[in-house]
Formats: C-alpha cells, sequence, structure tokens
C-alpha cells in the first residue's frame, strides 16, 4: 500500500493537527497526538481489512517491511536488516536481555534514577542468568562539570573487568539530560563490553547516528517523539550482533521461509527451519500492523522535516520557555551545555510552589505538559509554534499570583 499523501508540514506550524483541541500541546516525552497523516492512514489500513480481511494482509505486510527502512535512515542504520519491529520500548530492551548469550559472573551497568524500562528487565537477566548488576548514579552526568564525572566512574566499573554491557538512557525522562552515548559506547568497545541504548525520550526530536556514535543496540517506542500509536516501535542491533544471540524469544515467524506452508501447497509444513541470523527473527509472531502503519505516516513526516531543523526549532522554543521561567524563580534542570540538551525543559517551581499544583492548573487552561518525579516538563516538537511561550506565561503569571496570595 502507498503511503504517500499530498500534505508538506511546516515548522511550527499545526495545521496538520486540526482537531488538537489543547492549544500548546507540551507533553510529546509522554504521548503525542496523533497527526492528519497518521489518522487517516489508520483509517484506511481498518477500512481495507474491514473489507478485504486476509487479502489485504499482504499489501499492508509490504508497507510494514518498507518500514524498516525509514527507520534505519531516521537513525543512520546502515540497512534495514538491523532493525526488528516490536510492540515498544521494553520489549526491545527486553529482547536483548534475554537473547544475549550471557555467561555467569558477568556483569551489567545501568543507572539510578532512569525510568525503569532501562533497568528492570537487566534486573530480570541478572536473575536468570546469574549476572551481577551495577547501578551507577545518573546524576553524576550532570551539573557545571558537565559529563566528565561520570564518564570517569563508568571508565573504573570497566577498567575492573567482566562488564558485559552498559544500558543507558539517550535522554534522562526526569530533567531531559541527553547522555554521551558515543563516549560511552567508545569507553565500552575499549574494554570489550557493548552499549544498549534506550532511545524513546531521544529518537524523533534528537539527530541520532548508532554508526557514527558506536551503538550496539538501540531500543524506541512510537508513541513519543515518532508520533505514532502506542503499541508500535523498534530495536536495532549493529550489523552481526544479533547472530550471537541465544532464540530464547523465538517464534514462528522467526524461522527462515516462514510462510511457505501456507502458500506453496503440501509438504511444507516443518519445524526444522533454521533461525534467522539477523534481528529480525525476534519478530516472533503477528505484529501490531495498524500500528506500524500509522508510524509509517508519521515517519514520512519527520523525515521530509529532518532531524536538525526539529531539532533547532525545538530548541529555540524551550530557550525561550526557559529564559521566561527562570526569569520568575524558576530553577532550570536544562544543561548549560548543547552536548547535554534534548527536546525536554524541566524545571523546579519557585519555592513555596507545588510542581503537581502548576501541572494540574495549567492543564486546565490547555497547557498540557507533565510532573515525573517532582519536576515540571516541558515537551514541545516540530509543530508548536514560537507564539505559544507567550500564552503559556501568561498563565504561569496568574497561577504564581494566586499561590504567592
Amino acid at each position: 500500500m502507498s503511503t504517500t499523501h499530498p500534505y508538506e508540514p511546516q515548522i511550527g506550524d499545526r495545521s496538520l493537527f486540526p482537531t488538537l483541541d489543547i492549544k500548546a500541546y507540551l507533553n510529546h516525552s509522554a504521548i503525542s497526538p496523533f497527526s492528519l497523516p497518521v489518522q487517516e492512514r489508520l483509517r484506511a489500513f481498518a477500512d481495507d481489512y474491514a473489507k478485504r480481511g486476509i487479502n489485504a494482509f499482504f499489501d499492508w505486510r509490504a508497507e510494514i517491511d518498507a518500514l524498516r527502512d525509514k527507520l534505519a535512515r531516521l537513525i543512520g542504520a546502515a540497512g534495514p536488516g538491523d532493525i526488528a519491529l516490536m510492540p515498544n520500548t521494553t520489549a526491545g530492551v527486553s529482547a536483548v536481555a534475554m537473547c544475549l548469550p550471557w555467561q555467569k559472573g558477568q556483569k551489567v551497568v545501568v543507572f539510578e534514577g532512569e525510568f525503569p524500562t532501562n533497568v528492570t528487565p537487566w534486573q530480570r537477566a541478572g536473575a536468570l542468568y546469574d549476572l551481577e548488576v551495577v547501578s551507577l548514579p545518573v546524576s553524576d552526568y550532570a551539573g557545571a562539570e558537565g559529563h566528565a564525572p561520570g564518564l570517569e566512574r563508568l571508565e573504573g566499573v570497566l577498567k575492573a573487568g567482566g562488564v558485559r554491557l552498559v544500558a543507558v538512557s539517550m535522554v534522562q525522562f526526569h530533567t531531559g539530560l541527553a547522555m554521551p552515548v558515543a563516549q560511552m559506547a567508545k569507553l565500552c568497545h575499549e574494554h570489550g563490553a557493548e552499549l544498549f541504548v534506550d532511545a524513546i525520550q531521544g529518537v524523533g526530536i534528537v539527530p541520532t547516528d548508532v554508526v557514527r556514535d558506536g551503538i550496539d543496540y538501540l531500543a524506541c517506542g512510537s508513541h513519543k517523539w515518532l508520533m505514532g500509536p502506542e503499541g508500535a516501535g523498534f530495536l536495532y542491533a549493529a550489523p552481526g550482533l544479533a547472530a550471537h544471540f541465544r532464540p530464547h524469544l523465538a517464534g514462528w515467524l522467526s524461522h527462515e521461509e516462514p510462510f511457505r506452508f501456507l502458500v506453496e501447497g503440501e509438504g511444507h509444513l516443518r519445524y526444522d527451519r533454521p533461525i534467522r541470523p539477523e534481528v529480525g527473527f525476534l519478530e516472533a509472531g503477528t505484529v501490531n500492523a495498524m500500528g506500524l502503519c500509522g508510524l509509517s505516516a508519521s515517519l514520512d513526516l519527520l523525515l521530509a522535516l529532518g532531524s536538525e531543523a526539529i531539532f533547532e526549532h525545538n530548541g529555540a522554543y524551550l530557550q525561550a520557555l526557559e529564559q521566561a521561567l527562570v526569569a520568575r524563580g524558576f530553577e532550570s534542570l536544562r544543561a548549560s551545555d548543547a552536548q547535554g540538551r534534548s527536546g525536554i525543559l524541566s524545571v523546579l517551581p519557585p519555592q513555596g510552589v507545588s510542581a503537581v499544583m502548576l501541572w494540574e492548573e495549567l492543564g486546565k487552561r490547555s497547557v498540557s505538559c507533565s510532573v515525573p518525579d517532582g519536576k515540571l516538563r516541558f515537551a514541545p516538537h516540530w509543530a508548536n509554534a514560537l507564539s505559544e511561550v507567550e500564552f503559556v506565561m501568561g498563565h504561569v503569571d496568574e497561577l504564581l499570583a494566586a499561590a504567592r496570595s
């Protein structure tokens, strides 16, 4: 099925979101609203399946296969063969955690303060395979000294030996800190370890190049910065790495030529076909075809706009918003250096003002943000106009005046 559409997205223009009734939607770090092309793609999928049933399957399967190429281009991967389509980020993390060829006593490094998605699966792998899970403080990577203290501590752990893998989020969900994944990958490789990146708060807003940065594995979901439906995502594995996996999570679609017995007549039903050596073997069963087609429509917009242009626009929006909030007594948690910045601005309110109260009241005033771990978090995307900042700050001023009175 063709994904071509007549729309030409423009930075700062939300005309492709005609049904969005929130005036300042700053919650893309949580869930993104559907654009018009995504809505139309989902409807087309549903209508076609309603009309043709199984006859629609292979047409849409071709579109899903093409999605891997779009994802590879978005993250700078060598090709679509390095991409597996997954239900979500957690599924991608868990797949690698369960299928790596672990050896008893090896170490996996995680970070205290991250979202549990990139911690819990490694803890489970530790319990199942008798691994040592080493937890380092993510706070070492913030502050006036930049990333140096964290990298020094990580290097010390790597030098001590026994580390098989380091698992880190590209962007910290509650502060917006962009982690130095390229430097971390370099350290890992120098000491015989690999780097796994949870990229759900990065890909789609932060320009990403897995080959340039030396990332070994990367998992991402669709519903945040990729602006697709929930229940769709992907996993990247650098060329050749998946061939060493132990296929503990394999299913019928993990085999080579899995469809032959369905379409080529008698004699092709077998259970001994080899497991495919590429990471796509992890697509073990029926995928969320509808959600993935919606993601494909959103990627058309993101690829047309370009990651660099989107990130530059986001940065200008956050810069204006940050300056206005700091002038009113908020404490910004945004990195002072450009390398540590992402699509997120998190702030702490002035003393005596509740972040939860601000979040609740801003929501009533058509400003959508979030409040993870007690931080007020703002996350605009490409369609947010810079003029929204004045609207947001007008309501912030009202709420501050009410709180102080």
